[in-house]
């Protein structure tokens, strides 16, 4: 790759970060939220250096053009697959991790937590998929025995069942792990739908301690719309009807 060839680069991954960062949603797929400023930073400062380099290079030529010198630097042919993933930051989103990610991903490990605030009354009662766990494994007043819950996530399916599934990033896709809660008394559905699920604990192990399963009696579940922060573990948005 000639060095004429590396500026568009440069200016072509510079607009594609800026063009996902500023104007889509598209880089929550990637990274956290909170990143975004350094996406949007990284993208301007690629695009100046783009066009810093084309006008040097613009100011450098006339000068060879007296002098007949020549540029003879090059980079190995295999540097032009790299127009690719600067393309698709303009052209296509490759699409979000789903079910065959989170069958193949690290679980989270969920924290010791010494003390729980008494639930609320409402019923179905929202909750994340990290908290019903937590509260299933170490709570010791056992206060979500019998209650009606709902949580919302993906489908998972795997090992005659399936699983209500959130991916998390800590810091962006590269280090995304998943917290699952196993589903019983419903078929399967698609990979990858997006539910809201309700349901009473599934009785497996003893309930406020390590051996209960983080798992669910389904009751009733309903489509919903991914959202568009898809990759952390948040409350339901809406209650069921």
């Amino acid at each position: 790759m000639k060095r004429t060839a590396q500026i568009p680069l440069l200016i072509l991954t510079g607009l594609g970060l800026l063009h996902t960062a500023l104007f889509t949603d598209l880089y929550l797929r990637y990274v956290k939220e909170g990143l975004r400023p350094l996406l949007i930073i990284s993208g301007a400062l690629l695009l100046l250096l783009g066009l810093a380099h084309a006008a040097f290079d613009h100011d450098t030529g006339e000068q060879e053009d007296h002098g007949h010198g020549h540029d003879h630097s090059t980079a190995p042919r295999i540097a032009w697959l790299l127009f690719l993933p600067a393309l698709s930051l303009l052209l296509y989103a490759p699409p979000a991790l789903g079910a065959y990610t989170a069958a193949h991903a690290g679980r989270e490990t969920v924290k010791q937590q010494k003390g729980f605030a008494a639930l609320p009354a409402t019923s179905p009662l929202p909750m994340t998929l990290t908290d019903f766990t937590t509260r299933v494994q170490q709570d010791k007043q056992r206060a979500i025995k019998g209650r009606t819950v709902e949580m919302t996530g993906f489908v998972t399916p795997g090992h005659g069942g399936w699983d209500l599934t959130r991916i998390i990033f800590t810091c962006c896709a590269a280090d995304a792990q998943t917290v699952k809660i196993r589903m019983y008394g419903t078929p399967a559905p698609p990979a990858n739908t997006w539910l809201a699920v309700t349901g009473t604990w599934h009785t497996q192990g003893a309930l406020g301690t390590k051996s209960a399963a983080a798992a669910l009696d389904v009751h009733g579940t309903r489509p919903i719309a991914q959202p568009v922060n898809a990759f952390t573990d948040d409350l339901p948005l809406t209650p069921s009807r």
